[in-house]
């Protein structure tokens, strides 16, 4: 990781539909004694009914909680407050930044792309969702922003478990990874998740995120002693030639994309921003390691929408494989122009 990242501070994009308990998970970080500063942006302090108690000077904007945390409201402009923020004396460990649960987190999201102050100085962590076990099926049929939730975090906390039985969890759990199988998913009640599963995950850092290739993804491989080839019920393709796996539920898809020869980066880039440019509208999120054709550094990039933010992360490691490894989220993808447009890349 460059220097200049690691200085950066970490921000979490904490997303959820109403009542999944991303209060609860909140309370416990302005709360807790877990000997970090974190900073919680919040939209509106009565949602949170933080304790009173809890609050040492509170101007108008800004609290402080006596275990050190802040916490402040998005009145306005979430630029302006993190320029404030960075203003302050003292770092915070990690920045938090609630969406209403009705609210699609891209725009958020993208806060971290686009002003050149915020991005100097903080850089997007994960976006966390808090999803509740016992009505996600519900909201996932008849609400798109639950849905966009789901393909856009890098974590989900599905809480309420205790309120399902084994065959509904097994069955939320299916439709989670049908939009997203590249999402870490921890199982809660009442949000109790370690908040170090939560924050700071280094999703950066996308190894997390790539290694783990959902089981289910892995029917068709060969590697596997047990026969895999009854394919579990799943629609799922998997072609050898290309790397390329995907996934989808009804109208979300995934698609992951990997290769070990190098790519042309002179070729790559143009066609990744090209990309971004024309489907970004279809195309919610978008990670990737590189590895990249003459050069001795692994190149990471992740993208919401139309906006991309990618740096050489490190030196590829002694007999790590130099492989590159792409993720799209989405609906409606190209497949087909993704993967020709990918192969085109390649240095033969």
């Amino acid at each position: 990781m460059s220097e200049a990242t690691s200085q950066k501070i970490p921000v979490t994009v904490l997303t959820g539909y109403l009542g999944a308990g991303k209060t609860t998970l909140l309370n416990r970080i302005l709360s807790e004694n877990h000997g970090k500063k974190y900073a919680v942006i919040v939209n509106e302090f009565g949602e949170i009914g933080i304790d009173n108690d809890l609050i040492i000077g509170a101007d108008e904007e800004v609290f402080e909680m006596n275990n050190g945390c802040i916490c402040c409201t998005v009145r306005g402009d979430l630029v302006r407050i993190m320029d404030g923020l960075m203003k302050r004396k003292g770092k915070f460990d990690a920045i938090i930044v609630e969406t209403t649960g009705l609210a699609d987190p891209a725009p958020v999201a993208q806060t971290f792309f686009v002003d050149e102050d915020v991005q100097k100085n903080a850089r997007l962590d994960a976006v966390v969702t808090v999803a509740d076990a016992k009505w996600l099926s519900d909201r996932l049929k008849d609400a798109p922003e639950a849905k966009n939730q789901i393909a856009f975090a890098d974590v989900i906390v599905l809480n309420k478990t205790d309120l399902v039985s084994k065959g509904e969890l097994a069955e939320v759990e299916a439709r989670i990874r049908a939009i997203n199988p590249y999402a870490k998913l921890h199982r809660t009640e009442r949000c109790s998740v370690a908040l170090a599963d939560v924050l700071d995950r280094g999703a950066f850092d996308l190894d997390r995120i790539l290694d783990i290739e959902p089981d289910f993804l892995e029917a068709d491989d060969h590697d596997h002693d047990h026969d895999h080839h009854h394919h579990h019920g799943h629609d799922h393709h998997h072609d050898h030639g290309h790397g390329l796996k995907h996934y989808h539920d009804e109208d979300m898809q995934s698609l992951s994309l990997k290769t070990d020869k190098p790519l042309d980066p002179n070729m790559f880039m143009p066609w990744l921003q090209n990309l971004v440019q024309v489907e970004g509208g279809k195309i919610l999120r978008s990670k990737g390691i590189l590895a990249f054709h003459d050069d001795d550094d692994r190149y990471v990039f992740q993208g919401v929408h139309m906006m991309l933010e990618g740096n050489h992360q490190r030196k590829w490691k002694e007999g790590e494989p130099r492989e590159s490894r792409l993720v799209f989220i989405g609906r409606e993808l190209p497949e087909e122009a993704i993967r020709k447009g990918f192969e085109s890349c390649i240095v033969s």
